[in-house]
């Protein structure tokens, strides 16, 4: 009995030395950054079993093999779809009115294969209550389809308007469409809403469905993160806010009113948009959105609007989408910044890259600004952005903590000319993983009403002083170190 107990622990011994060296492995042939290399093995060598676990869960970038053969046949769909746009609209693209714009625009054109389109109509709405009044409005009078993406559907509230909205306007004979994320909207398919929507005649897919079956072939942590909605094929709503109510979600948390941003669009850049959505549930699903007929009759694209200057260029990334062209972009808007630099976000755990932009920015006299929320959502989030604060203070950039509630806003201004506005945060989950949607817009009367809502930001945030950070007590720079060192996997 002693002798094949002795035999079992040498098999176990064996079998966990092999895993260990195989990840060891792994890690260590791939190209991840130093930060991130170092936080995994740290990870499998400090909590072995427990490292090991999280390894296989989030550590490898993995999609199933019949998603990776949907995305090949797919994408071959999308390019003729774009290859239509781009020659339907060949008078429609602009390479922008400023120097910032003009090496956005290129970048975007020679890796997504399409540049800005010109001839939209851009509204900018910063109140939660009023953007969903607008959207019920829209729902209410759309005649064709409606689609629509987002990571969290919160039942109640207004919410629950919108969702009567959608059943009246798929029971008048308009398609409906809507994607939602099965990790943020667990709650949502939980509830009895998806079934009466659904005999409704909306149709509802859960992306990037949880089941722990699929733990060793698929990401768990790869979410769909995209807000969008598409109406008619001609109106757009993009940006920060996720379908909730803001005075009842997560009211128990402590972290005040959620504060959201988003864009109403309407013009030739839906048409863009609408492609990025068809291809995301072409994905889900296998269905094409678009006829198999190339056609610009099929299609039904959006005219320009005239003497409309919003030059927009969208950004799509995730793991079906071209790699790191966000990141790449952020770059560039914070290398081009000749004045200022205004940034919004609500989770600040920067690449490396990004933070020594922002810092070289700040130290060659832009004036920059970072505004955060002084209370998160996630411990370790916050922990671990604080551990970020001294450099970028020691760099003179100026970082506000808001205080009117979450501030979820994710947004840039660039010297008061150059908005951008999406979905993504400047952390690593947003601007490598996650499938993520932006908007880079050139015009200037968009960018002085940003620059008022960023302002009101400020005003009801209380800025951080770079003496009394310095002396902050020692057990929080404890806590920001232990929490950094995982920050590359957050």
């Amino acid at each position: 009995m002693t002798q094949l107990y002795t035999i079992v622990n040498f098999i176990i011994l064996i079998i966990y030395f092999t895993l260990i060296m195989n990840i060891t492995i792994k890690i260590l042939t791939k190209r991840h950054t130093v930060p991130s290399t170092t936080a995994w093995l740290l990870g499998i060598y400090i909590v072995p079993l427990l490292g090991i676990i999280i390894y296989f869960l989030f550590g490898e970038y993995k999609l199933e093999k019949d998603r990776i053969k949907r995305s090949k046949k797919i994408f071959f769909s999308s390019l003729q779809w774009m290859k239509l746009l781009k020659d339907h609209y060949k008078y429609e693209f602009s390479q922008g009115s400023n120097e910032a714009a003009h090496l956005l625009f290129q970048l975007c054109k020679n890796r997504q294969g399409i540049g800005a389109l010109k001839g939209n109509h851009t509204r900018l709405l910063d109140n939660s209550s009023h953007i969903i009044e607008l959207l019920i409005q829209d729902i209410n009078a759309a005649k064709k389809n409606i689609e629509m993406v987002f990571y969290i559907w919160q039942i109640g509230g207004l919410v629950n308007k919108v969702a009567e909205a959608l059943m009246d306007a798929a029971k008048r004979g308009v398609c409906c469409r809507l994607m939602l994320d099965s990790a943020g909207s667990i709650d949502f398919f939980r509830s009895f809403y998806p079934i009466i929507m659904r005999q409704s005649g909306i149709n509802i897919v859960e992306a990037l469905h949880l089941n722990l079956f699929q733990i060793f072939f698929r990401r768990m942590d790869l979410r769909q993160h995209r807000k969008m909605v598409l109406i008619d094929s001609h109106i757009c709503y993009i940006g920060s806010m996720n379908m909730i109510d803001p005075f009842l979600f997560k009211r128990k948390s402590g972290v005040g009113q959620w504060i959201d941003m988003m864009i109403r669009i309407e013009g030739p850049v839906t048409a863009a948009m609408r492609i990025i959505y068809s291809h995301d549930w072409a994905l889900e699903t296998g269905e094409y959105i678009f006829p198999p007929v190339i056609s610009v009759s099929n299609m039904h694209l959006p005219i320009p609007i005239k003497n409309s200057g919003s030059i927009i260029q969208i950004i799509a990334s995730g793991p079906e989408f071209t790699d790191g062209l966000i990141h790449q972009a952020l770059l560039i808007a914070i290398h081009t910044a000749r004045k200022k630099l205004v940034i919004t976000t609500p989770y600040l755990v920067p690449s490396d890259d990004l933070l020594y932009a922002i810092c070289t920015a700040a130290q060659r006299g832009i004036e920059v600004h970072i505004i955060i929320p002084k209370k998160n959502d996630s411990v370790l989030v916050k922990w671990a952005s604080r551990a970020f604060f001294t450099e970028l203070l020691s760099a003179g950039v100026l970082i506000h903590q808001f205080e009117g509630g979450l501030l979820h806003t994710k947004s840039i201004l660039i010297d008061g000319q150059l908005s951008l506005i999406g979905t993504l945060n400047l952390d690593m989950r947003s601007l490598w993983l996650n499938l993520e949607i932006a908007v880079i817009i050139d015009n200037i009367d968009f960018s002085n009403n940003l620059f008022q809502v960023q302002q009101n930001y400020i005003k009801n945030s209380k800025i951080i002083n770079p003496i009394e950070w310095s002396n902050r007590p020692y057990w929080q720079r404890i806590f920001e170190g232990i929490f950094y060192m995982f920050s590359p996997l957050l």
